[in-house]
């Protein structure tokens, strides 16, 4: 019995960030950007954790009649592809007349990457870019960026999706875990004050955050290029 109220709280926690996403929607619609924000962190945090929460619990066997997948993947695309799509076009964050078609493509390409049976590598990580829209949304308007720079990089990353670059899945990569997953909650700590600071947020703690987004690249450009090299090893060995 304990096991399966764990199971299924488990699986509320995951639910709960369709209300984070209502409510982000709901702050986008009224123009409050920050707190928009901050529904989508929140969402990310959940996000962050309920996996890890399922494994432990073991939720497959407890619950094997509920797909927790599923709807971990139905929330994912509300929170890292509708929201920040919609937040996109109606904060202005790219020029107003490529703003609709831009929120869009992001959907359409976002559709693409959740739906490939190959999206999560068996070697755990992300295959393509991995729709982390609402870590780019909060830097482009916390950091005020232009908009034409904010359309380059929007399209950039949606060209990215298609690109089979494997980007580290923190919470579950094999290699260098501990030091990506301390470096993220970090990187969450310093959202969380940027958050609070807002829009008084100080210059240096922005660019300590967005240098993250960089290591976090390195670290998947790296891990990418070490699984190309024991494939090549491998297939060089069989007979």
């Amino acid at each position: 019995m304990r096991r399966t109220i764990a199971a299924w709280a488990v699986h509320l926690l995951t639910a709960s960030g369709a209300i984070w996403g209502l409510l982000a929607l709901d702050s986008v619609a009224r123009d409050d950007a920050r707190w928009a924000l901050i529904w989508m962190v929140a969402a990310m945090t959940v996000d962050s954790f309920d996996g890890m929460l399922a494994r432990a619990v073991g939720v497959k066997k407890v619950l094997p009649g509920f797909d927790g997948a599923l709807l971990d993947n139905t929330l994912d695309y509300l929170n890292y592809a509708l929201v920040p799509a919609y937040f996109v076009w109606r904060m202005e964050l790219v020029p107003q007349p490529v703003g609709l078609p831009l929120a869009a493509a992001i959907l359409l390409v976002s559709a693409y990457q959740f739906c490939q049976s190959g999206a999560k590598t068996s070697d755990h990580f992300f295959k393509g870019f991995p729709s982390f829209w609402n870590v780019a949304v909060f830097y482009m308007y916390v950091g005020g960026i232009d908009a034409r720079a904010n359309l380059i990089i929007l399209v950039l990353l949606c060209i990215g999706v298609f690109v089979p670059l494997k980007w580290a899945y923190p919470s579950r990569m094999l290699e260098m875990r501990t030091l990506t997953l301390s470096v993220t909650m970090l990187w969450g700590a310093s959202v969380v004050a940027i958050l609070i600071q807002y829009p008084d947020t100080a210059c240096w703690l922005f660019w300590l955050s967005l240098s993250y987004v960089a290591f976090y690249a390195a670290v998947s450009v790296y891990l990418t290029q070490i699984a190309a090299r024991r494939a090549l090893a491998a297939r060089r060995e069989r007979p």
